[in-house]
């Protein structure tokens, strides 16, 4: 969040819709994480019982497009790259073009991180909305130990 909001600032003239998307992720990730974790805490403060992973579902998608959308828009080449830095969109228009085409390619690799992270966040909200997170197919065999456990 901090890095985009120091590309932001550093804009001449506006900035790339795609940074302003980056934004959006930062800011609508923070706001629900702020429930999903008094959530996974409380589970008393559960407003639906699916909330959770739907919104785990969403932040996944924003995340997922947001790291396709700012790679594609960066065709990433080297920051040091005079040429690229004064022609690409994301780039130009900066006070400095070297510092935010790194900042960028450190945004493009947060948002793919997030994305990994709330797929498995996904991952394990479905096992705990699908009841208890037991895989299909397998029956819990209480009482008696294994025999290896004998």
């Amino acid at each position: 969040m901090a890095l985009v909001g120091n590309a932001i600032a550093m804009s001449i003239g506006g900035s790339p819709s795609i940074i302003n998307y980056c934004m959006f992720v930062a800011v609508i990730s923070m706001l629900c994480l702020f429930y999903l974790f008094v959530v996974s805490i409380k589970p008393d403060f559960v407003i639906l019982a699916i909330l959770p992973l739907i919104l785990d579902a969403v932040l996944t998608l924003f995340f997922l497009i947001g790291g396709i959308a700012l790679a594609a828009e960066l065709k990433v080449h080297s920051c040091g790259n005079f040429p690229y830095t004064h022609t690409n969109n994301v780039v130009k228009g900066s006070t400095n073009p070297g510092q935010r085409c790194k900042e960028m390619q450190a945004v493009c690799a947060f948002l793919w991180f997030g994305f990994a992270a709330y797929l498995g966040s996904l991952v394990f909200s479905g096992l705990a909305a699908r009841g208890g997170g037991a895989p299909v197919g397998r029956k819990y065999r209480g009482g008696a130990p294994a025999m290896s456990q004998v």
